[in-house]
């Protein structure tokens, strides 16, 4: 199961012992494979979509990459009731159906008690999900998002900027707080994959930026 996140979709789609993938949306979802998985979950209002949550059978993973930025939602408060209260009803949603493995794509330094209003929500809605006890709790924590994405900050527009020009001058000046956005795709399927086939000891696993550069390394 996936909740928006175009390369988390596209790691699913591609994985071989995946063998469905239903995936919320507001709009026809791309499929450039036609690929037979897929099965879209639809509908333009997102009060719904918790009680759109497949239910018999439950799915056994639940990734979750939902989430828009301020000037986007037009505020904190509407960024809010996506970010945080919409992940967190479609997080109760899977609890209640059965399924044992969460996935969420969280941030470096979210924090619940921070002074600053995003990683104060961010680490709310950490709170909330492990609170909730599935069988298992994944939080991806990577730094910087490089790469293609849908929306993104002003702020981190300009650090994208700064860190293409140190990742030509050496890698290394950047692995410690940059993460390729397909390269998170690929670990939160990773690291979610490792749960379901029971290689992971069960609780909550917060997967920091070098487990994220090692699962999400693609493989030869």
């Amino acid at each position: 199961m996936i909740i928006q996140g175009s390369h988390i979709l596209t790691q699913l789609l591609a994985h071989p012992s995946i063998t469905s993938v239903a995936a919320y949306t507001r709009r026809e979802l791309p499929n450039p494979s036609s690929s037979s998985k897929l099965q879209p979950l639809l509908s333009t209002d997102t009060s719904t979509w918790a009680s759109l949550y497949p239910r018999s059978p439950a799915p056994k993973i639940f990734l979750s990459g939902l989430g828009t930025t301020r000037a986007a939602a037009g505020s904190l408060e509407a960024q809010k009731k996506i970010d945080l209260e919409l992940n967190y009803e479609l997080a109760k949603a899977a609890k209640e159906a059965g399924t044992e493995v969460y996935v969420l794509i969280s941030t470096g330094n979210a924090n619940s008690k921070s002074s600053m209003a995003y990683l104060k929500m961010k680490g709310e809605l950490d709170d909330r999900v492990k609170a909730l006890g599935f069988k298992y709790t994944l939080l991806l924590k990577p730094g910087l998002l490089l790469g293609q994405r849908s929306e993104s900050r002003f702020s981190e527009g300009i650090l994208q900027s700064v860190a293409g020009v140190l990742g030509k001058i050496h890698k290394g000046l950047v692995n410690g707080w940059t993460t390729d956005a397909e390269a998170v795709g690929r670990a939160a399927v990773e690291a979610g994959m490792l749960c379901v086939n029971g290689e992971r000891e069960e609780g909550v696993w917060e997967v920091g930026q070098a487990d994220i550069l090692r699962l999400g390394a693609v493989k030869s």
